[in-house]
This record gives structure tokens, sequence and C-alpha cells, in this order.
């Protein structure tokens, strides 16, 4: 037999609960004054803080045992660009450098110089204050250690490229731009090392003071 159940009234309804959960809420702000480290953040905000990679302001960690350095990786300690300014570029201007200048010169350095290196890049045009001219006497006159220091540490619209390009890719992009844009020759070969002067050594009877094997260390200058 079905039972008839009194109808619901329309309309809105007394909150229930209301106390309780103003109560959870107070403890919860309660907390959170209390501790604002653990209850804001703990504990993924130190997650990427506490990584294994190297700190600012903090020393690299050294190398591991037994191993050895990239090829053409040689290690230059510069802190800003008039510091590298006195840099000497070790590489010679050899074709082959440039050639290898030449690849890392259209991956990095074309979309805002251009291939003809005068700021006509498909980024660089459309940059308010417009890339270097490469081309200009003003650029082609300065040191090479300064066109090496600009691409590590970067410019005013020039991004940093020392963590992209190892010290001797930067040598590399210095030679092409030397002599694609400034037209200096290359040279076939590196220069090899002038050999230091043979000592000289006086004979006995050059010196005319002592008979043969009885010449002391005063004979040999």
């Amino acid at each position: 037999m079905r039972r008839n159940l009194p109808a619901r009234a329309i309309g809105p309804q007394p909150a229930r609960g209301l106390g309780g959960a103003l109560a959870v809420s107070a403890c919860l702000g309660l907390a959170a004054a209390l501790l604002p480290g653990p209850a804001s953040a703990w504990p993924w905000s130190r997650d990427m803080t506490d990584g294994i990679a190297i700190k600012p302001q903090k020393q690299p960690m050294p190398f591991p045992h037994r191993s050895v350095p990239v090829p053409e990786t040689a290690t230059v300690h510069v802190a800003d660009r008039e510091e590298a300014t006195k840099l000497i570029n070790p590489i010679p201007a050899t074709p082959d450098s440039v050639n290898k200048g030449k690849a890392l010169f259209t991956i990095y350095c074309t979309p805002c110089h251009g291939v003809s290196g005068t700021g006509d890049g498909l980024v660089g045009e459309k940059l308010v204050l417009r890339p270097f001219n490469l081309t200009s006497p003003s650029v082609q006159s300065i040191p090479d250690g300064l066109i090496f220091g600009y691409i590590t540490f970067g410019g005013a619209v020039m991004p940093i490229y020392g963590n992209d390009l190892s010290p001797s890719e930067r040598w590399h992009v210095v030679n092409y731009v030397r002599v694609q844009f400034g037209g200096r020759p290359t040279v076939t070969s590196a220069p090899a090392p002038s050999a230091a002067p043979a000592p000289s050594v006086k004979t006995a009877s050059a010196a005319g003071a002592l008979p043969a094997g009885q010449a002391t260390k005063s004979t040999l200058k």
C-alpha cells in the first residue's frame, strides 16, 4: 500500500552546519598564520631549490674522477665583456675555422643579423633596437675579444650564447665575422711556434783559458 509522503516546501532552506564550517575555517586560518612556511608551501616549494644544479654565486662542482674534457673546449675565465676585450684569439682564421663559424652563425646569428650581417634577419627587422651591422667599420674595428665577449655575455637585445657555444666555437664565429663581413684574409694553417735559439757554449779553446776536459760552469753562458 503506497504511503503519501509530505511535500517539501519550495523556497530557500536555512543553512545547516554553518557554525561547524566557520569553526573549521578558523582553525585552518590559525594554522596558516602560525606556520606560514609549511602551511602554504611545504614540501613542493623547495623541490627546484634543492636540486643538484649549481646555485647562484656558488663554485661549480668538480669534474668526476677520470673524466676527460670534450675536444676543442678550452676553458676561458672572464667576468664580463670588458674583461673579454683583452683576450687574444687563439684560433687562426683557417678555412676550416671559417666554415665552422659559418655553420654556427647560420644557426644562432642569422635570425637577427641576417645572412648579410646587416641586421636584416627575420627577427632583427621586428626589433625596435636593430642588431649591429657587422659589416660596418665601427664593428670591424673592435678587438676580437670584444666580439667574443658579446657572444658570451650578450648585449642590449642580444641573447647570451655562452651556455650554447663552447669557447672554441665562439672563436670560430669571430673568425667568420672577420672574414665574411670584414674582408680579412684566411690563413692556410696555424703559425708554427718560433723555436728558441740554442744556448751558446764556449769551448775551452775558444775561451782560451782551460785545457780540454777541465771546462767549468763559468765557460757555459
